[in-house]
């Protein structure tokens, strides 16, 4: 695909008037998808897609557009010619836009991650003998993912990596569910076998008559993939310095009043492990690594060139979107083994869902506890709870009412596929709260 991408910037480039500017981004993937029912193939199929972006630059006037990638280049060229003449057209017609980024050329980058990953031959017997005598429902994708961005000033970045994914439920026959998702970029099949039998643990917890937790104030224990919901929440008018500048960020406390999250508390921007390409849609190259929260005090912001230019602030590189694309929060010293030990009693939360700020300025979080949530007496899971609603602030489990940290970071990937396989992760650990506090 690399090859495609360069012979259309080539082509399309060529199309350009005097005075006129084009980034082009490209987006494709070589996949394999599996969608599983029963612990069953359902369907099976691969995906062979590609699209590419264009933003049309003249005048101080942006249009943007898009084709599918066909591979046939006539067909490319013509699809593409034709979108540089429908928004050279549009452009005349538009407002001048007083914070445009322009592209520039600040040199080109190439990053190609290699792995040994799951043959599409090979996926169906590796998957499914761990699911035997169970109901899983999920959907499996693997294969190989590419990026890639191009302006007309002569700057070209090329991305490509390899990974798999299992996103999954296992379903009891009363409808309780336990969640998973296995990701990796290396197959390793114990790994994989290992990962489904926790759930499998877990499903048989399921069985047991849920209790009823009252609303109030409780001891938690946030699994990797709960304490990964609330940091996305963190790219949704958080972390974002426009959002920060607008007054609907509930990271203005830190900024305005001092306020600081927990010494254990530590979050970064970082793109060392390789899932998401460091460049961004406008070809930006973002730093490695970027501390965002840094032992509980604000290091950094995201800041997008075009917020930059507006606010009069400096520029690290981030979307336009100005959210987190690889977030990593560092682990603790609380083992595996030691979690429910020092639980003791209170809730034990594999995943949380619905999330929403209902205080965004205050850092106030509300959404339902869902998929293998347990109460825990004298450090042992007793039953599953029934559905609550939760309403808190980050600023009490990320920080007054933070106890622990877990040991071990997980990898919480973005599982949408909609239109194409997304690329991103969140990298983070457990954590255990003194308090946290159920509503209804």
């Amino acid at each position: 695909m690399e090859n495609i991408f360069k012979e259309l910037c080539t082509g399309l480039f060529a199309e350009l008037k005097n005075d006129e500017l084009l980034t082009l981004s490209f987006c494709g993937e070589n996949s394999q998808f599996i969608r599983l029912n029963n612990a069953s193939i359902r369907q099976t199929g691969l995906v062979d897609d590609a699209t590419l972006g264009l933003k049309f630059i003249a005048n101080k006037r942006t249009c943007e557009g898009s084709i599918t990638v066909s591979g046939n280049y006539d067909v490319d060229m013509a699809r593409g010619a034709a979108e540089i003449h429908r928004m050279r057209s549009e452009a005349e017609e538009i407002l001048e836009d007083p914070f445009l980024v322009l592209p520039t050329n600040t040199g080109s980058s190439r990053e190609v991650k290699t792995a040994a990953g799951l043959g599409f031959d090979d996926a169906v017997d590796a998957l499914l003998p761990a699911m035997q005598g169970i109901d899983l429902v999920g959907i499996f994708a693997n294969g190989r993912m590419y990026r890639g961005n191009a302006n007309s000033l002569g700057q070209e970045h090329w991305f490509e990596t390899e990974s798999h994914c299992l996103d999954y439920s296992l379903v009891t026959p009363e409808h309780q569910m336990v969640k998973g998702t296995y990701v990796g970029t290396d197959w390793d099949q114990d790994a994989y076998e290992n990962y489904v039998a926790r759930s499998i643990k877990k499903l048989a917890l399921m069985d047991r008559k849920p209790v009823r937790v009252d609303p109030g104030i409780y001891r938690t224990w946030f699994e990797a993939a709960a304490v990964a919901d609330f940091l996305n929440m963190f790219s949704w008018n958080g972390i974002s310095e426009a959002s920060l500048q607008q007054g609907c960020s509930g990271f203005g406390k830190m900024r305005h009043n001092d306020q600081r999250l927990s010494p254990k508390f530590t979050i970064s921007e970082d793109f060392s492990s390789g899932l998401v390409p460091k460049f961004n849609s406008n070809g930006e190259i973002a730093p490695e690594s970027l501390p965002i929260i840094s032992n509980g005090e604000l290091t950094n912001t995201l800041v997008s060139s075009r917020t930059a230019a507006e606010y009069d602030a400096s520029t690290n590189y981030a979307e336009d979107g100005e959210e987190m694309r690889s977030p990593t929060m560092n682990p603790g010293d609380l083992a595996d083994d030691d979690v429910l030990k020092e639980l003791e009693e209170g809730l034990y939360l594999s995943n949380i869902h619905y999330l929403n700020w209902s205080d965004n300025p205050g850092g106030r979080i509300t959404g339902l506890t869902r998929y293998a949530c347990f109460w825990v007496e004298q450090g042992e899971i007793v039953a599953p709870i029934e559905t609550m609603r939760f309403d808190d602030t980050f600023y009490r489990f990320f920080g007054s009412e933070l106890e622990s940290v877990g040991s071990t970071a997980e990898v919480i990937p973005v599982v949408m596929t909609y239109e194409q396989r997304n690329l991103g992760a969140v990298t983070c650990p457990g954590i255990l709260a003194n308090e946290f506090q159920l509503t209804l």
